[in-house]
């Protein structure tokens, strides 16, 4: 048996950008990609904190250093510029794998930019 467990998100980054004619997807600056431990065409769940839309998608590797957060196709139309979202991946594992699993969430800061310790 497996079991579906957070495995990495990004906790409210801004969208940038919503463009309607484009093939679905998400794009995200590939330092928030890396950071996250996102692959480029991983499914990830969008929770929009503005308006409470839910969406599933699928990632698209964006400008590294640029903040890009951009909503495509048919998602464009669940956020607007500005909006603050979540961006959540899961992995399957055995119960046991899960168990000691520990996500990796990444807090950026107001302008999708990776925070410095």
């Amino acid at each position: 048996m497996f079991v579906n467990v957070l495995k990495s998100k990004l906790h409210r980054v801004k969208v940038t950008q919503a463009e309607l004619n484009y093939v679905g997807s998400i794009t995200i600056d590939e330092d928030l990609m890396d950071a996250a431990g996102l692959m480029e065409n991983e499914q990830v769940h969008v929770v929009n904190n503005n308006n409470g839309e839910r969406l599933i998608t699928y990632v698209i590797k964006g400008e590294r250093g640029s903040g890009i957060i951009c909503l495509n196709g048919a998602a464009a139309r669940r956020a607007q510029v500005g909006d603050i979202v979540i961006i959540i991946a899961y992995a399957m594992m055995t119960p046991d794998e899960a168990r000691t699993f520990k996500p990796t969430v990444v807090f950026p800061d107001d302008n999708n930019r990776l925070v410095k310790e």
